[in-house]
């Protein structure tokens, strides 16, 4: 689905068992300085990820970097198997790269949660470590798109970062916002490590002129996006103080 000229986002079905829960990816097409793929799915998705980025006319082997925006499973999982066949780059922030790179394990799924949910455990089972080749850092800015901007966005992990591009004015939240329905809502508190932190990054957010939101869970926002952002931080901030 084409969002902005040269941004799409990418649909993947999350699992087949749930056809209509989407973790979307972003691709941003940029013949000059190279095609950017942002998050890279689950364990066992590349496959699927090579017939998005089909459709929205590039194969995998034209990708020339990755950008992961934080380390959680369904975001990094089929980056290593990308990686293979591309030859990308991997960028990602300071903070979460050890994790990534599986210098330290993944900060979720929690002990807890895999109690919860043992069908995760066999999905970290088959994670496969990326090497990361670039950090990237608050206020840097790439050379993608007509001008990328990197917003470091801690609090859902403490390397969460979103990506800001200038020209089209698309901001790619990441896990920093969710969606439904085209309805913005703020992070998923259960997958949250760190609530206050994570309303502090979207507070941050708010100073952008966004013409549309892309949430990895949920989708695109395009309606009075920066409305919509003014209201989830009110809701927020109510919600830290009761």
């Amino acid at each position: 689905m084409r969002v902005a000229n040269g941004v799409y986002v990418l649909p993947i079905p999350r699992t087949p068992q749930e056809p209509e829960s989407f973790l979307n990816l972003t691709l941003i097409v940029d013949e000059q300085n190279g095609n950017t793929l942002v998050d890279a799915g689950l364990p066992g998705q590349a496959e699927a990820i090579g017939a998005a980025l089909l459709e929205a006319g590039i194969g995998v082997r034209d990708l020339r970097r990755i950008i992961f925006t934080h380390q959680d499973l369904d975001h990094v999982g089929s980056g290593a198997a990308l990686v293979r066949q591309s030859g990308a780059r991997v960028l990602a922030h300071s903070a979460d790269a050890p994790h990534i790179d599986g210098s330290l394990r993944l900060l979720k799924p929690s002990p807890e949660m895999l109690e919860q949910r043992p069908q995760m455990r066999e999905v970290l089972e088959r994670l496969e470590p990326v090497g990361v080749d670039e950090h990237l850092e608050d206020g840097e800015r790439l050379d993608i798109a007509g001008g990328t901007r990197v917003i470091f966005t801690p609090g859902h992990t403490p390397g969460h970062l979103s990506l800001y591009l200038e020209r089209s004015k698309v901001l790619i939240a990441g896990d920093a916002l969710r969606a439904e329905r085209g309805s913005l809502n703020g992070p998923n508190p259960s997958m949250t490590l760190e609530m206050g932190t994570a309303l502090q990054s979207m507070r941050r957010l708010a100073d952008l002129e966004i013409d549309t939101i892309v949430c990895y869970h949920g989708g695109v926002v395009s309606e009075d996006a920066n409305g919509q952002l003014r209201r989830v931080i009110q809701e927020a901030s109510r919600d830290c103080d009761e």
